[in-house]
């Protein structure tokens, strides 16, 4: 048994015991009852009334005593005038951590001001040391009173803080404890991600409130341990530790032991907040095929008394930059590795941000290793800090978002910069002992972007071990393209790689959203940026896209991509897995192409596209009589020019016509022989388009495909089963395709395909 496992059993024993000790709130007029939404996860069910998420919060910095305040509080909307309802039974009760607007919560509701009461009572073993009151994470703005008194005021829906609340306690028993909540969402400038109060598309549903652990421990009232930085050195084999401690004399020192699968292999001795560096005979190193782990025991003592003891874990990992065939990439401890990794935005159907238990949390990070990901990007929020020690454990490399304001809100309050940059600071010195992390993602796709130099700049001061990028999705900018470690560039749905760069590593931080819609397990329909109607479809277009990104990293230096994404959320329905976590395909078969081992299929030319060259089409820009896609239609009127037809297109998208109606249409037809196919050959029909935006394919007047929004790149469509039957082999047929524009850029070009499956 490791010293970590003995330390976990002595939690749970004096966690039982402190847990008895607690006292109850007084029974509020609305007793607390469940709530049931549109969807919940099978793990919904397994949800403690009284002590959810009973797991020590604080993998990094372990104490052996502590007090869970998680379970049902009292709770009651407000208002900004609310006098403090000290002595008062609050209206309704809410199950703690679970944030106001989750079914989880027993509320369901959005309230943009709260009030939360309960009580506690402090261990009689606490008595002499000074009580720490800890919030993982409220949002957004929170006033802490204790026995009617305000202890302070915290700003930020991500950070954790935690107050000294001994001068506020009254002797012994019941401590009245009330939390002040103030939540602007989307009316305000401050970090909120994905939160709207107005949710749809790639918008969801607001956390308000507290939505991370409440909690409580003891502390010597002559010295304790602040926080541990590790930074771990791979090139000379050692570590650097400083404990920062609070209120030492200058006769305290720390003992430091590092522990190898149990074994003590170093100790050292030093003085708080003094950096010491530990050489390490062979370390060994941490990386997502072996995460291993190192232990730490911290013991400080003030005039040779033991005045606090702390656990704690690091793992020996490099990230870089470095040359690999003349072209620069990411290195993992000095080595070349394909980062490939999905998309986690961290939302849940019954929880909202609050995962439910634990072991839901931890079985989306197995999901993703069993898909043969290494690597996750953390869109825009920070999670509890069991995610990332969860994350050490299993091996995933993590791309942390920075949670960002104006999130595609029209008319959206002016950046709050103050709370952006407190953010920031916070988010990297909390989590920078974390081997997982190994990127901070300071903006995504502008959004709220300022400053960008300057914050960038902040990241690798705070934290020169790891990578920074300056804005997922910027691509090929010319502005501040300089800034950073990556360029990055967002791809629907084939991925992409960026112009080349000479000191940056090339990354597609977004690409994909295969969407497969799973009745019964959607929250309702909405999104995706292209659909297959099978798993085996899935799989097929996922394999596809795994093999461009073989070509773009053998060929054009791509060092990583994020697919889009691991999970549905909400009304966006391209997950790997649906909201409620069940599979939408065989993970095996994902793995298989995250290996770039997955049989690609061959594509043979029927009717060609004008990638190679240019296609003579009849086309017209004024709206035809309703027969237009009949093959006995006389288009002699018609314009007849080579393809594709666009403006503005996207980059290699080979325009051969002008085509500038915007808002506008166009429509399209051409004869063509297929020659002499089979039955089969025809039912492996697909077609070859891209279009921007929505598009309409007919074969012998029979719709063959539609979709609506646009793409990016050239995509091959399934055939529906009608256009396939109406398909004439060896004699003329006719292929019409109509594109509807709205704005912006433009293009439109099609053909026909033989899918040739590949073979064993």
């Amino acid at each position: 048994m490791t010293k970590r496992s003995a330390f976990s059993l002595k939690f749970a024993f004096i966690f039982l015991l402190l847990s008895s000790l607690l006292t109850a709130a007084p029974h509020a007029a609305r007793a607390w009852t469940p709530k049931t939404g549109p969807l919940d996860t099978p793990y919904a069910s397994r949800v403690s009334q009284t002590l959810p998420w009973p797991e020590y919060p604080r993998p990094q910095l372990v104490r052996r005593d502590w007090l869970d305040l998680n379970g049902i509080w009292q709770y009651q909307s407000g208002a900004a005038a609310d006098p403090l309802p000290t002595g008062q039974t609050l209206s309704s009760e809410i199950r703690v951590p679970f944030p106001v607007e989750s079914a989880l919560s027993g509320v369901m509701e959005h309230h943009d001001r709260l009030w939360y009461r309960r009580f506690f009572t402090v261990p009689a073993a606490w008595k002499g040391k000074r009580t720490l009151l800890h919030f993982d994470a409220v949002d957004y703005e929170a006033e802490v009173f204790v026995n009617g008194k305000s202890v302070g005021v915290h700003t930020g829906g991500y950070e954790a803080f935690a107050y000294d609340v001994t001068d506020f306690l009254k002797g012994s028993g019941p401590q009245e404890l009330i939390v002040r909540v103030y939540d602007p969402t989307d009316l305000g400038g401050q970090p909120r991600g994905k939160q709207s109060l107005h949710p749809g598309g790639i918008m969801y549903t607001p956390t308000s409130g507290i939505w991370q652990t409440v909690w409580m421990e003891p502390v010597s009232r002559t010295a304790a341990v602040q926080d541990i930085k590790v930074v771990p050195d791979v090139d000379k084999s050692a570590v650097t530790l400083t404990v920062s401690t609070l209120a030492p004399a200058p006769s305290a020192k720390v003992t430091i032991q590092v522990l190898e699968a149990g074994r003590v292999v170093k100790t050292v001795t030093a003085k708080p907040s003094i950096p010491v560096r530990i050489a390490l005979a062979r370390p060994r190193l941490w990386s997502p095929s072996s995460p291993f782990l190192y232990d730490l025991d911290v013991t400080l003592t003030q005039n040779k008394a033991v005045t606090d003891h702390v656990g704690s874990y690091f793992g020996m990992r490099k990230i870089s930059l470095g040359k690999v065939g003349g072209i620069t990439k990411m290195l993992l401890n000095n080595r070349f590795v394909f980062e490939i990794g999905p998309l986690d935005q961290g939302f849940w159907p019954d929880g909202i941000y609050t995962p439910p238990t634990e072991d839901a949390m931890k079985n989306d990070l197995l999901a993703m290793k069993t898909f043969g990901f290494n690597m996750v990007r953390k869109h825009i929020k920070v999670e509890s800090q069991r995610w990332y020690y969860w994350a050490d454990k299993l091996g995933l490399l993590v791309w942390q978002d920075m949670p960002s304001p104006d999130s595609y809100t029209d008319h959206a309050p002016p950046v709050d910069k103050t709370a952006f940059e407190k953010q920031e600071r916070q988010v990297i010195q909390s989590h920078w002992n974390h081997p997982c992390i190994i990127m901070w993602v300071i903006f995504n796709e502008s959004q709220g972007r300022h400053d960008t130099r300057r914050l960038v700049g902040l990241a690798k001061t705070l934290d020169p071990s790891r990578l920074a990028d300056r804005d997922s999705g910027s691509g090929d900018e010319k502005t501040d393209r300089d800034v950073g470690d990556v360029q990055d560039v967002h791809s629907y749905p084939p991925p992409n790689v960026p112009l080349p760069s000479d000191t940056q590593a090339l990354v597609c931080g977004e690409y994909g959203g295969i969407g497969l819609i799973v009745p019964g397990h959607t929250w309702n329909l909405g999104t995706t940026y292209t659909e297959v109607d099978s798993p085996a479809g899935l799989q097929d277009l996922y394999g596809e896209f795994t093999d461009k990104l073989k070509g773009f990293r053998d060929n054009q230096g791509l060092s990583a991509a994020v697919y889009t994404q691991i999970t549905d959320v909400e009304t966006e329905l391209n997950g790997l897995m649906t909201y409620d976590r069940r599979l939408k395909c065989d993970p095996a078969q994902i793995a298989r192409a995250n290996r770039f081992q997955y049989p690609v299929p061959v594509f043979r030319e029927i009717v060609p596209t004008s990638e190679k060259a240019a296609q003579t089409w009849k086309y017209t820009t004024a709206s035809p009589s309703a027969d237009w896609t009949q093959p006995g239609f006389n288009d002699t009127a018609w314009k007849t020019g080579p393809g594709g037809f666009g403006h503005d297109a996207p980059a290699g998208a080979p325009v051969g016509t002008p085509w500038t109606d915007t808002p506008g249409d166009i429509w399209l037809r051409r004869t063509f022989n297929p020659g002499p196919l089979t039955a089969e050959q025809i039912s492996r029909l697909v077609v070859r388009e891209q279009h921007d935006e929505d598009i309409d394919v007919y074969i012998n007047g029979v719709l063959a495909y539609h979709a609506g929004g646009y793409i990016s790149d050239y995509e091959y469509k399934p055939v529906s089963a009608e256009a396939r039957n109406s398909l004439k082999p060896d004699a003329e047929n006719t292929l019409a395709v109509h594109c509807h524009q709205t704005a912006g850029g433009q293009f439109i070009d099609a053909g026909l395909f033989e899918r040739i499956p590949a073979q064993p």
